[in-house]
């Protein structure tokens, strides 16, 4: 994930997602695409974005999660893939810590491109 003010890369950063099967709730990525991102707040994930909009999707999330298993069709930020747990899966680690820092760098609306 690269966080850009122009051209110029301000922050990168890893993203953990699920692979594309055919974009069905809890179990694919998204689609490729351009879409409208809020910053939202929920007992359950605390501080985290919330991306609109998605074809056929409700309540697409980036939010902290360091293990594959966090995913369910969302997007977890982190500093480095790696099998945490050894399950065989890639994880991504300091996740709490680099959404902090998303969070930090994003006005409270913004445009995501997903490529």
């Amino acid at each position: 994930m690269t966080v850009k003010l122009g051209s110029q890369v301000i922050y990168n950063c890893k993203s953990l997602e699920l692979p594309w099967r055919n974009n069905k709730p809890k179990v694919s990525c998204i689609p490729p695409g351009i879409y409208q991102v809020v910053k939202r707040n929920s007992p359950k994930y605390g501080d985290h974005f919330h991306i609109q909009d998605v074809p056929g999707r409700d309540y697409i999330l980036i939010h902290q999660g360091n293990y594959h298993t966090d995913i369910l069709g969302c997007i977890l930020p982190g500093q480095a893939h790696t099998d945490i747990n050894g399950d065989g899966l890639r994880d991504v680690t300091n996740s709490k810590n680099t959404l902090r820092m998303l969070l930090s760098l994003f006005p409270e609306s913004f445009t995501l491109t997903i490529a």
